[in-house]
C-alpha cells in the first residue's frame, strides 16, 4: 500500500491493486483562501468523508468515485471500510457536530483515519488491532498533541501519521507538527510504502510532505 498526504486531513492510499481510496478531500481556497492546498488533481475509486465541512468533503470534482460518509460497513473493490460514529468537539457535538472515524482494511493492513475528532470519548475496543493511524494533532477545532499522543499510546498502531496541523499552506490557526513530535521517535517521508513484511522498519510517528 502507498500512501500519500495531499495536504489537511486528505491522504490518497493506493491498494496492491490499484485501488485509489481519498480520505477527506478539501476545497482549495476555501474558508477565504485559509486552505491554500492546490487541487487535488486525482481519480479516486473510493472518497471517505468524516464530516460536512468544506475543507474534508470536497467531493464535486469526483464523479466517478464512491462516496462513503455515514457509518456503517461497507466493502468496495478489495477494500473494506468501517465508519465509527464519534464528534468533532468534546461536547458530544454540541459545538461542531458529528465526526466519523474510518477504518480501512485492504492488503492485510488495518488503516484509521480519524478525521476531525474532537474528543478522547471513544470505544477502544473498536480500534484495538490499527497498525496505521492518521490523527489530527493542531488542536483547537480537534483533539491536539498531548490528545492525539495518550490516543496513539492507548491504541498502540504500529505507524502513526500526523494530520490537520498547521503548515504554510494552511490558515487556520492551529499548532504546527512539532508540539506532537516533542520527545518523540519519527522519520520525515515523501510517502509511506508498507506492508505485512517492511512496516516494523519505520519509525513510530512517520510525517509526511504534503504534495499539493
Amino acid at each position: 500500500m502507498k500512501i500519500t498526504w495531499m495536504g489537511h486531513s486528505c491522504f490518497l492510499l493506493e491498494t496492491e491493486k490499484g485501488t485509489k481510496i481519498l480520505t477527506d478531500p478539501y476545497e482549495p481556497k476555501s474558508y477565504a483562501g485559509a486552505v491554500g492546498y492546490g487541487p487535488l488533481e486525482v481519480e479516486p475509486d473510493i472518497i471517505t468523508v468524516s464530516h460536512k465541512h468544506a475543507d474534508h468533503n470536497y467531493t464535486q470534482p469526483f464523479l466517478k468515485a464512491e462516496i462513503v460518509d455515514r457509518a456503517g460497513k461497507f466493502t468496495i473493490a478489495d477494500a473494506e471500510l468501517e465508519g465509527i460514529p464519534t464528534f468533532h468537539d468534546d461536547q458530544q457535538g454540541a459545538e461542531r457536530g458529528k465526526n466519523i472515524i474510518f477504518i480501512i482494511r485492504v492488503d492485510d493492513l488495518c488503516v484509521a483515519h480519524f478525521g476531525d475528532l474532537g474528543t478522547l470519548d471513544i470505544d477502544p475496543s473498536q480500534l484495538s488491532t490499527l497498525d496505521i493511524a492518521l490523527v489530527p494533532v493542531g488542536g483547537t477545532f480537534t483533539i491536539g498533541a498531548n490528545e492525539a499522543t495518550e490516543l496513539t499510546q492507548k491504541l498502540n498502531p504500529q505507524i502513526v501519521v500526523p494530520m490537520h496541523f498547521k503548515t504554510p499552506k494552511l490558515g487556520f490557526g492551529i499548532d504546527w507538527v512539532e508540539k506532537f513530535l516533542k520527545d518523540k521517535d519519527y522519520e520525515k517521508r515523501e510517502s509511506l510504502e508498507v506492508n505485512l513484511q517492511n512496516i516494523h522498519s519505520f519509525k513510530r510517528v512517520v510525517v509526511l510532505q504534503y504534495q499539493r
